[in-house]
């Protein structure tokens, strides 16, 4: 199996792609050895397409709750009773002081996220346009944003405001995504990146792990993200939320989780990778061999609705590791 991880790491840094078959045998690896070695071979990668620096992106829930959506795992969503704040959406002044903090702590990216299927009230429309407009036009961080479901139309406003990236996931495989949601499609998603690829924007799309889906699923995933050619591939590992219908999901091993990020990374060599949500609780002691497993990139501070990292101990991580922050996809 190492003599195959090898063969394939030879393939990928000759430029060429990895096929399904290729990526089924890396994701079916279970000996500790072995994945070990598919770790480091996936580190060798990170380091040729990517380099040695590791970047941060931050968000702000800038809108909380009252979704009209029904994923799963989400707390957000108006199907369930889930504990969590909700509120409508906050000032601009808010959305732009945070993005200050965000860059004085070192963060490069900084992500704007609300909740809901789309974003359809004129006026926080333009709330967010202009708050993304007085951000971009300082230079101190670059912008993100994660406002559902875009039309060419809307994406070329986002686009003419300053922003550089639109967030907008998978979530999961298209043969598995009515299981998790019934009430839009993967190809809406799919759609999304298309329009904001379109106009000309970054797409950072990825998915999420542990929502029962086989290995199978998750290497359909990161096929779909490259054939969709996106930017940044975000990692989220399940938390499972109580009064959620994955409320007692089974946990995902962390050898599994590193081991997905480097298939990922043997899957999309030059893109983006990184760890988002439900990486401390699923990884524990074992976060930092995420980018040894190939990931260049983590989200940094808390997430929607429950708490993250410390940007400090984050920081801290990457120079233990002999890493240099704070880099860029």
């Amino acid at each position: 199996m190492r003599l195959f991880a090898d063969k394939l790491t030879d393939k990928v840094l000759q430029g060429k792609n990895i096929t399904l078959d290729e990526a089924e045998i890396l994701m079916g690896i279970k000996e500790q050895k072995d994945l070990v070695h598919l770790l480091n071979c996936a580190n060798i990668i990170r380091d040729e397409f990517k380099g040695n620096t590791i970047n941060f992106c931050s968000i702000i829930n800038a809108k909380s709750g009252k979704c009209s959506e029904d994923c799963i795992f989400c707390s957000q969503s108006s199907h369930y009773n889930a504990d969590i704040k909700s509120y409508p959406l906050i000032g601009k002044e808010k959305i732009i002081k945070k993005a200050q903090t965000a860059a004085s702590l070192g963060i490069n990216r900084f992500s704007i996220v609300v909740s809901g299927r789309a974003l359809e009230n004129k006026k926080e429309w333009d709330n967010i346009c202009e708050a993304i407009k007085i951000i971009s036009s300082t230079g101190i961080i670059k912008t993100c944003a994660s406002l559902g479901t875009l039309t060419r139309e809307a994406a070329k406003d986002l686009k003419k405001a300053g922003l550089t990236r639109y967030h907008h996931n998978l979530e999961t495989a298209e043969s598995y995504f009515s299981t998790i949601c019934t009430t839009h499609s993967f190809s809406e998603r799919a759609n999304t990146v298309i329009a904001a690829h379109g106009e000309g924007l970054e797409v950072c799309s990825g998915g999420l792990m542990g929502l029962g889906e086989t290995p199978e699923h998750r290497i359909k995933l990161a096929f779909a993200l490259r054939d969709l050619a996106v930017d940044s591939i975000p990692i989220n590992i399940l938390n499972p939320i109580p009064k959620t219908p994955l409320e007692k999901a089974p946990p995902v091993h962390p050898m599994e989780i590193l081991k997905i990020i480097a298939v990922y990374r043997f899957v999309n060599p030059k893109k983006g990778i990184r760890l988002c949500g439900g990486r401390q609780k699923n990884l524990r002691s074992v976060q930092s061999l995420i980018f040894l497993a190939g990931a260049n990139g983590v989200m940094t501070g808390d997430y929607l609705t429950t708490p993250g990292c410390d940007i400090k101990d984050d920081l801290q991580m990457i120079k233990d590791l002999m890493l240099t922050p704070v880099g860029d996809e």
